[in-house]
């Protein structure tokens, strides 16, 4: 099995050096380098080795057609997404820079910049440093630039997931989580805030779960444990939106099974905004969340594990505000 492997990774390698006019057959071969790194967790320690990981970075950077440039942005992400040795080799400042030039590009199709942020996202998930080049080198801006325009100015309909402008749309509110979670980095918090006036319209606009579930994500890991982010948000009524939302989904609810599990969504989104910020829980009383979260939890669909997290959304609630809330029920 492991003879195979290196002798399938040393033949695709060799596809990829001496193909370089036939660009279909430099994608197949990349693809299929993906393919075997994902089935075997040494396959990238190996192609690493047999300086596989260098040339199909050079192939992203050099090659003049879009498509080989896409499948190697393709094959680089899957190898740091399952070698952290791997992730670390090319968390650099000149990928960095380089996959900011591929975002900025007016020439760039939507699906290489879809690349450049799936690995984007690779390279800061669970990675301190990458967190820090992304912002550095001004990646973040371009990530959040991109959140702010594709729903305002594409002629596209975010809700066909089918159209590719969806699907970028989608990957940059994966990759601006993970700048600023798993670690915590309060930096990156305090810059991807600057777009909340932007998230709270499109919640405004829609209770569909292919939009209001990366908004939620994005929110929630933006404002957590961070006092001074969870003070902006409501600031600019961020909670009013969240519980305006929360009211639409659960009277959307009866017999409507993904409204409920979104409204869950919503309410994991509520708590994170909350937590541990008595000051913000003390002003709740002027929202009806507490009699609305009650509500939710009356629905027979929920399972232990949602039951659980509106419980722990009411307690948060009512720290420090005691009776008052429920005045209002």
């Amino acid at each position: 099995e492991e003879i195979k492997m290196k002798t399938d990774l040393n033949l695709l390698l060799e596809c990829l050096k001496y193909q370089m006019d036939r660009p279909s057959s430099q994608k197949e071969a990349l693809v299929a380098i993906y393919s075997v790194c994902q089935q075997n967790s040494f396959a990238s320690d190996y192609f690493q080795e047999i300086g596989g990981l260098m040339f199909v970075y050079n192939l992203a950077k050099s090659s003049v057609n879009s498509m080989v440039k896409e499948g190697a942005l393709f094959t680089l992400g899957g190898l740091a997404e399952n070698n952290v040795f791997c992730q670390q080799m090319l968390c650099t400042c000149g990928l960095f820079e380089d996959l900011h030039i591929f975002l900025t590009d007016t020439d760039s199709s939507v699906n290489l910049k879809r690349m450049s942020v799936y690995i984007l996202l690779v390279l800061v998930s669970n990675n301190k440093s990458g967190q820090i080049y992304v912002r550095e080198y001004g990646c973040l801006d371009v990530l959040l630039q991109l959140f702010r325009t594709i729903p305002s100015t594409s002629k596209v309909d975010l809700l066909d997931q089918n159209d590719n402008q969806y699907h970028l749309w989608s990957s940059v509110c994966s990759a601006l989580c993970a700048c600023v979670n798993n670690p915590q980095n309060e930096d990156n918090q305090k810059t991807c805030s600057l777009v909340f006036p932007h998230a709270k319209v499109l919640l405004q606009s829609c209770i569909k779960p292919e939009i209001v579930r990366p908004i939620c994500s994005f929110i929630g890991l933006t404002v957590a444990n961070n006092c001074n982010i969870q003070h902006f948000f409501y600031s600019i009524g961020g909670l009013a939106v969240l519980d305006e939302l929360l009211v639409k989904l659960i009277d959307n609810s009866s017999g409507n099974f993904s409204s409920t599990k979104l409204a869950v969504v919503v309410t994991k989104t509520l708590d994170a905004c909350i937590a541990d910020n008595s000051a913000i829980a003390v002003s709740l009383s002027k929202y009806n969340i507490v009699p609305n979260l009650l509500r939710l939890l009356s629905c027979n669909i929920l399972d232990t594990e949602e039951q659980f997290s509106i419980i722990l959304t009411l307690g948060h609630c009512t720290e420090g505000c005691g009776r008052i809330l429920f005045l209002s029920f």
